[in-house]
């Protein structure tokens, strides 16, 4: 690629993906693996649930000793016994009996089905069934949910709240997990200040030093450092030596051709591979990619916009390729947009909006302005529309693809 060609955005994901590879794994206690990715293939040794158990409350019977039940005309069965959660009847069932059930409770030997509580009377040990029921009528079955040996959950699974019920389910204590990586976030510039501070004439508020780590831990990284970094040669290469210790360094600002800019010289000073510089995208035009050994590194535009928008194109799929998980441009989907939106070609455009859900399928509003300054574009965007490179606009009523936003920590 010659020093002033742009490339395109599936070419730089896809140069990025070919550069990373999965950590190892690591076993994980179930009870903080919420969000990880499953390293494993998990199997249930054994059926769940593991025994015959009651849908209802009520009592297990013989479904032949209640044919002929009828509202005014109930048949009177003798309890012999009771079946509740834990506690399983401590002898079977013959004709002519019922046994008291909660509700999970072991089905005892010799019943074949279970009369609701409701459609029933009980009085001095006896009961009257007011129905007649069909054999498996209220009854779970043993491996209903899962046989033994049925693999339950395949690498790469995110496990969510319902997965790790599963892994409980099967008696799973831990799991392998693919580690998450450790993530140095570098921010540059000498106008930079944070939140606190008295703003001093020229100084911007850092939002990317606090913006950038929530986006890696809402993808599934962990912040190992977060750094302001001064517009200083020596300054700007030793810091990302520091953050070239990371499994992966993302550094936003200091990547263009200004004479402030020094981002880009000491990564080569200190032997990183550039990839590719330049990206044919509005926003997030000035972007870097390259690799140090094994260490990915991305240098982000300085916009606040233009910084989240190339880390959820470029970061975010490096991340998931890391931790196992697949790439999130395969859960992307397409939306009826529902204005015009003018472009000239040459670049690709991602256009923050909101998704509406309608009866023809997603439709897709753009939120605001679509500066790459106004940070608040962001707030209440679902996804990312994309208006291909070559597009000279998009109407009203066109179907676009659009990449849906991370909503939960990944």
């Amino acid at each position: 690629m010659a020093a002033d060609e742009l490339i395109d955005v599936d070419a730089a994901r896809a140069a990025v993906l070919e550069r990373v590879e999965p950590l190892a794994a690591e076993e994980v206690d179930i009870a903080g693996a919420l969000g990880r990715v499953l390293a494993e293939p998990v199997a249930s040794a054994g059926p769940v649930p593991a025994f015959d158990n009651s849908a209802m409350d009520g009592f297990a019977v013989r479904a032949a000793d209640t044919a002929p039940a009828r509202r005014d005309s109930p048949v009177t069965l003798a309890v012999v016994d009771e079946s509740r959660a834990g506690h399983p009847a401590g002898r079977a069932l013959a004709a002519g009996e019922a046994i008291a059930i909660s509700t999970g409770a072991a089905v005892p030997a010799g019943a074949d089905a279970v009369v609701r509580v409701e459609d029933t009377s009980a009085a001095d040990g006896r009961v009257e069934i007011e129905v007649a029921v069909e054999p498996e009528r209220n009854i779970r079955r043993a491996g209903e949910d899962i046989r033994g040996g049925d693999t339950v959950l395949e690498p790469g699974s995110v496990l969510g709240p319902a997965e790790i019920g599963v892994l409980a389910s099967v008696g799973r204590e831990a799991v392998r997990c693919a580690r998450r990586p450790s993530v140095h976030v570098l921010t540059t510039g000498d106008e930079l200040q944070e939140p606190g501070e008295e703003l001093r004439p020229g100084g911007v508020r850092n939002s990317n030093a606090h913006t950038l780590p929530a986006l890696v831990e809402r993808c599934g990284g962990l912040v190992a450092a977060t750094e302001i970094v001064r517009d200083d040669p020596g300054s700007t290469r030793a810091a990302l030596e520091r953050a070239l210790d990371a499994d992966l360094a993302v550094i936003s600002g200091g990547v263009s051709v200004g004479r402030h800019d020094h981002v880009r010289p000491a990564l080569a000073a200190l032997g990183a591979e550039q990839v590719f510089w330049g990206v044919a995208l509005r926003p997030g035009k000035p972007t870097w990619f390259g690799v140090k050994d094994a260490t990915p590194v991305f240098g982000l535009p300085g916009n606040p916009v233009s910084a989240i928008v190339t880390f959820l194109l470029f970061v975010r799929p490096a991340i998931r390729a890391m931790v196992g998980a697949g790439d999130p441009a395969d859960e992307s989907t397409t939306a009826v947009l529902d204005v015009d939106y003018p472009k000239r070609p040459g670049r690709a455009h991602m256009i923050r909006c909101r998704l509406d859900l309608r009866e023809d399928g997603w439709h897709a509003t753009p939120t605001a302005d679509q500066g790459s300054h106004v940070l608040t574009s962001m707030i209440g965007a679902d996804a990312l529309a994309l208006a291909p490179t070559a597009s000279e606009g998009l109407r009203a009523g066109e179907r676009v693809e659009v990449v849906t936003l991370p909503s939960e920590p990944r």
